[in-house]
C-alpha cells in the first residue's frame, strides 16, 4: 500500500525509546508528522469549544466504554477494579462476584493490569462486557455480564497472550462487522511481531467466544502483524480501520489496518517505503505522541498522547488524512478518548500511572466539545 504524503517539520530536542512514554534521551532526529493530502476540503484547524471535568480522583484509569444507559464503565489499571461514571460525574464502584474474581485474577505490574474494556451487547439491564487483563502467567481476554453495578462471573475467552513489564497492548473494540478486535504488544520480544504463530505483536479478530473470526487471513486469530505495541482502535464511517502504535526510538504511528498486512516491526519503524510492509498514514516523534487510545468521529481521528501530553486531531479526507493538530496541551498524559452518547469526547488523563506528574484532582475524565 502506498500513500502520497506531505511532511510538517516540528523542531524538538528530545526523543526516547517509547512504550507508554519514559524518560527522554538526547537525539538529533527531528520530529515530523506525515499526512495524506486530499482534494476534498477539510478544516485546517478546530478549537475546543467547551471543557469540563466529569470525574476526578481516579487512580490510573485505562479503558472506557459507554453503556446503553449512557453511563461509562472505566477500568482502573493498578487497582484492578471497575467504576461506573455518570454524565453528571457520579462515580460508583462495581461490585459482585466478577469484581471479586478480577481482584484474584489480575496481576498488575509495569504497563499491565486491568486494561481494555468493550460492550459486546445487552439485554434489558444486563450488559455483556469483554475485558483485557494481565494475569499471573499471561494476558487474557475475559467476558462477564454487568447488571446495574454488579459484575457477574468472569470467564476467559482467549488466553496465552505473553505478558511483560512493557508492551502488553490491551485495547478492545467491536468492529462494524460484529467481531471483537484485540491489540497485543510484542511483550518486549521483538521476534513475536513477525511470528504468525504468536498472538503477540498483532491485532487479533475473534468471535465473542474467543474463536478465530470467520474470514481471517490464515484461519487463526491474527488479523494483522508486525506491531510493536498498538493501543488504539477505531473505524471511520467509510469503513477504514485505524490503529495507533507506540514506536521505539523514532516514530509513533497511525496506521490503516488491512487484513493480513504486515506493519513492519521490528524491521522498520515509521515510514520506510519497503516492499512487504505497510507505511503509516501519519507519524510523530516519540516525544510528541506515545499514542494510546483513539476515537474516530465522522470527520477526524482523535488520538490520546501520553508522553506528548496532548490530544491529536487528524482530519479525515476523501482519500486519506489531513494535517494533524494538537489540542488539550494542558492536561498532562492522556490515556484514552471516547465518543460519548451526546457526541462529546471524554478524555482520560494518566498522570498517576507512575510516569506522570499528578496535579490536584488527577486522574480525571474531561468532557470536551469541538467546533
Amino acid at each position: 500500500m502506498t500513500h502520497a504524503r506531505i511532511v510538517l517539520v516540528v523542531a524538538v530536542a528530545l526523543l526516547a525509546g517509547c512504550s507508554d512514554g519514559g524518560t527522554p534521551e538526547p537525539s538529533t532526529v527531528p520530529s515530523t508528522v506525515a499526512s495524506t493530502p486530499s482534494s476534498a476540503p477539510s478544516p485546517t484547524s478546530v478549537s475546543v469549544t467547551s471543557q469540563d471535568d466529569v470525574a476526578t480522583g481516579l487512580p490510573a484509569p485505562w479503558g472506557i466504554a459507554f453503556l446503553p444507559s449512557g453511563d461509562a464503565v472505566v477500568t482502573l489499571r493498578d487497582e484492578k477494579r471497575l467504576v461506573l461514571v455518570s454524565s453528571s460525574g457520579a462515580v460508583t464502584e462495581v461490585t459482585g462476584p466478577g469484581a471479586d474474581q478480577l481482584d484474584d485474577i489480575v496481576d498488575p505490574g509495569g504497563e499491565g493490569g486491568l486494561l481494555g474494556i468493550v460492550v459486546l451487547g445487552s439485554s434489558g439491564d444486563a450488559v455483556d462486557l469483554a475485558l483485557y487483563a494481565t494475569a499471573s502467567d499471561d494476558n487474557r481476554v475475559l467476558r462477564a455480564t454487568l447488571t446495574g453495578d454488579s459484575l457477574g462471573e468472569v470467564r476467559p475467552i482467549l488466553t496465552g497472550i505473553a505478558k511483560a513489564n512493557n508492551h502488553d497492548g490491551g485495547r478492545l473494540a467491536v468492529g462494524p462487522d460484529g467481531f471483537l478486535y484485540v491489540t497485543t504488544g510484542d511483550a518486549t520480544d521483538t521476534a513475536n511481531a513477525q511470528d504468525p504463530s504468536s498472538l503477540n505483536g498483532k491485532i487479533l479478530r475473534i468471535t465473542f467466544d474467543g474463536d478465530p473470526a470467520p474470514g481471517n487471513p490464515e484461519g487463526s486469530p491474527v488479523w494483522s502483524l508486525g506491531h510493536r505495541n498498538p493501543q488504539g482502535l477505531g473505524w471511520a464511517p467509510d469503513g477504514r480501520m485505524f490503529a495507533a502504535e507506540f514506536g521505539q526510538n523514532t516514530w509513533d504511528e497511525l496506521n490503516v489496518i488491512e487484513p493480513g498486512s504486515n506493519y513492519g516491526w521490528p524491521t522498520v519503524e515509521g515510514e520506510a517505503g519497503e516492499d512487504g510492509f505497510v507505511d503509516p498514514v501519519a507519524q510523530w516523534s516519540t516525544a510528541d505522541a506515545s499514542p494510546s487510545g483513539l476515537a474516530v468521529t465522522s470527520d477526524a481521528v482523535y488520538l490520546a498522547a501520553l508522553r506528548g501530553e496532548r490530544l491529536w486531531r487528524i482530519p479525515l479526507t476523501a482519500d486519506g488524512v489531513g494535517t494533524p493538530q494538537a489540542l488539550l496541551t494542558d492536561l498532562g498524559r492522556l490515556r484514552a478518548v471516547a465518543v460519548a452518547p451526546d457526541d462529546s469526547l471524554w478524555v482520560l488523563t494518566n498522570n498517576t500511572d507512575g510516569r506522570g506528574t499528578p496535579r490536584a484532582g488527577d486522574d480525571r475524565i474531561v468532557r470536551i466539545t469541538i467546533g
